[in-house]
């Protein structure tokens, strides 16, 4: 959830750059920014799709909508047959230098991390779910019967078994979760480190929140170089065919979201890169949970306190 409240947030922030900067091209752009956190999704949630692929095909799609509207802005739009030529050439013509590259770098180094850490965590719940149903095997559960009723057979019904009998008997018991255990620990270190690798100047936050920053630069750019940028279209597709219809205006919802504007501040607690910090602190407790299950569940509940008469399977005795 937390990744979903961030992708709708940088896509906010993107489509609101439109409606108060390029006013004139945001009902068209604000399309190909929501396809672009689209498949941005997409791709943190596992799909198979390429992150140099969908920023290229975003700065594509972008370019004929600046080229109609800042570069070589007309009284109707240009024809879709001409919109289409544009972004076929707009990685000859690179009418934003090298934004769209330092974007693919960004998105390649900060989404790919996060998608990893997302699929460990569905791992573990695998994991947690297929070790939460035991069955015992025979010698097993003679083992418990043995441990737990056989002493009602002598009328001792108050009497627990002692220690270190109850740890024999339930590390027997649980020996094939204990072969989880150092995976278990593995696990939870990789989970430390792909975490660490997940902050700095490539933390999804940083990256996503700031691609309007990105566009932009990428847009200032263009109109910069709008002249040669026009001889150079000029020499591909020839010069501009329009057609007789005119772009609507803003349509985006500025409130929409505002909530999550206010619940996702840099600032706030309820950051993504808190949340993480905050799960793997709570995960670190249970690092040796398989590897000490034995231990909790007699020292909880199970077994007699050191010093109290105990059952040794045999008998009550003072010391086992």
């Amino acid at each position: 959830e937390t990744f979903e409240t961030l992708i709708r947030l940088a896509e906010n922030y993107t489509s609101t750059l439109f409606c108060n900067v390029y006013r004139n091209m945001a009902a068209e752009a604000t399309t190909h920014v929501q396809e672009f956190f689209t498949d941005v999704g997409l791709f943190i949630f596992g799909t198979d799709v390429s992150t140099e692929e969908f920023v290229n095909r975003f700065f594509d799609t972008l370019f004929p909508v600046v080229y109609n509207h800042v570069i070589n802005p007309g009284v109707t739009d240009i024809s879709l047959e001409y919109a289409e030529c544009l972004r076929m050439a707009r990685r000859d013509i690179r009418p934003f230098g090298n934004i769209p590259k330092k974007a693919i770098g960004q998105m390649g180094r900060s989404l790919l991390p996060s998608r990893t850490f997302l699929q460990a965590l569905n791992l573990g719940i695998e994991v947690i779910n297929t070790t939460d149903h035991l069955h015992f095997s025979k010698d097993c559960s003679r083992a418990l019967l043995r441990m737990q009723y056989c002493p009602h057979c002598q009328g001792l019904t108050l009497s627990k078994p002692c220690m270190g009998y109850c740890l024999n008997v339930i590390r027997g018991c649980l020996a094939n979760m204990a072969e989880v255990d150092l995976h278990w620990r593995g696990y939870i270190q990789s989970l430390e480190e792909l975490s660490s690798a997940m902050s700095g100047t490539y933390d999804i936050e940083h990256v996503l929140l700031n691609f309007h920053s990105l566009v932009n630069d990428a847009l200032v750019q263009a109109r910069i170089n709008g002249p040669g940028l026009s001889e150079q279209v000029n020499k591909v597709c020839g010069p501009p065919v329009r057609k007789p219809t005119q772009s609507p205006g803003c349509s985006f919802d500025q409130n929409k979201d505002s909530q999550g504007l206010k619940v996702f501040s840099r600032d706030s607690e309820e950051t993504l890169a808190n949340r993480r910090k905050e799960f793997i602190n709570h995960l670190r407790l249970y690092r040796a949970f398989y590897g000490g299950l034995a231990d909790q569940l007699c020292g909880n509940e199970l077994a007699a306190a050191d010093g109290l008469p105990c059952w040794n399977g045999e008998d009550v005795v003072r010391r086992y």
